[in-house]
């Protein structure tokens, strides 16, 4: 069985690396043939999140600077980036958020106990 807490603490992990992952991407956007990495969450074999990251090697835009000079862009596109982030970012607080519930029951019960 798995615990609210290490649930909520892999998801903590999970979503902290997904963004993570987003963060590095953003912060490359302007780097020539950097390949942005993309992570999603899966489930392991015990019911826990874990995130798989992979390298998407599609070429980046190519431009021309002069003549014989071709110059390949980063992959990255802010417009799917920043979403990720946004999603990442309610996913740690919503995991946040179930672990301050759980400290409160476990507090109310233990003063119902003692």
């Amino acid at each position: 069985m798995i615990s609210g807490i290490s649930s909520s603490l892999s998801g903590l992990t999970v979503f902290s690396k997904k963004y993570s992952v987003s963060a590095h991407n953003v912060a490359n956007v302007n780097t020539d043939e950097y390949k942005k990495t993309v992570a999603t969450i899966t489930e392991d074999k015990n019911g826990l999140p874990e995130l798989n990251a992979e390298k998407i090697e599609t070429p980046g835009p190519i431009i021309q600077e002069t003549d014989s000079i071709l110059r390949e862009l980063s992959n990255v596109d802010l417009a799917q980036e920043f979403p990720r982030m946004m999603i990442s970012q309610r996913g740690y607080e919503a995991n946040i958020s179930v672990l301050k519930t759980q400290d409160e029951m476990i507090g109310t019960l233990l003063d119902m106990i003692g």
